[in-house]
């Protein structure tokens, strides 16, 4: 083990396998409160590729939740603000940033490069339908964020595949649609947890449930990239 590196830390858990992480190329779609946190984790293991999509600016909404939003960077585009705070820490990881939103008509544009694993942490179900669909074609890795949304327990967030899941609306949807696109199964990260129920059915959040499921997300993505054969 290099005693000079910034991973000597996860080396020692992964052994030989970190080559695997070092060299792995990720994306990830959405950099809300679930997808900054998954982007963030991701980068400090230090790999080769990471890409950050999202078309969206900071909002004042989100300073309850989302990595490196805070009053400066209102009004600022995500992936910009993000991709700044990341490459201080990893220099040497291979920022791209996309200041785009994924359509069932562009999602090949996203895929010039060959990335060992997808994260889809954005919030729009024909985004979500595309991106999965796209991936189960082409044979590419890809893990899918569920609804955290009126949840106030992060013990009740788990991983599974969407067949088994329950108490969410948002998989509810998404296997209906699944179905109908012959897609048998598909990991997810999603709450057990009954939603909250808010006055006049908005969607609230906490700091902390959105940010537990970015961390499984890394958690899922790093573990199978290091594991692989």
């Amino acid at each position: 083990m290099n005693k000079n590196n910034s991973y000597q830390r996860t080396e020692l858990i992964y052994k030989e396998k970190m080559i695997n992480i070092r060299k792995s190329k990720v994306i990830v779609f959405g950099l809300g409160g679930v997808g900054s946190a998954a982007a963030e984790s991701i980068s400090r293991n230090f790999i080769d590729t990471l890409t950050i999509v999202d078309f969206d600016t900071y909002d004042i909404t989100n300073l309850n939740r989302q990595l490196y939003s805070n009053f400066e960077s209102i009004g600022s585009k995500k992936p910009e603000i993000f991709k700044k705070n990341i490459e201080k820490h990893c220099p040497d990881t291979n920022i791209i940033a996309v200041d785009k939103k994924v359509t069932e008509d562009n999602v090949s544009d996203f895929f010039d490069v060959n990335y060992d694993f997808v994260v889809d942490a954005v919030d729009d179900v024909k985004a979500k339908l595309a991106l999965i669909k796209y991936c189960k074609a082409n044979n590419i890795n890809i893990i899918s964020c569920m609804g955290t949304g009126n949840r106030i327990n992060p013990e009740l967030v788990t991983v599974d595949d969407i067949y088994k899941t329950y108490n969410c609306p948002l998989a509810k949807k998404m296997r209906k649609e699944l179905r109908k696109l012959d897609i048998k199964s598909l990991a997810v990260v999603y709450s057990k947890e009954d939603p909250v129920k808010t006055v006049d059915g908005k969607l609230g959040s906490t700091s902390f449930v959105p940010g537990t499921a970015g961390l499984l997300l890394s958690s899922y993505v790093i573990n199978k990239i290091a594991l692989s054969d």
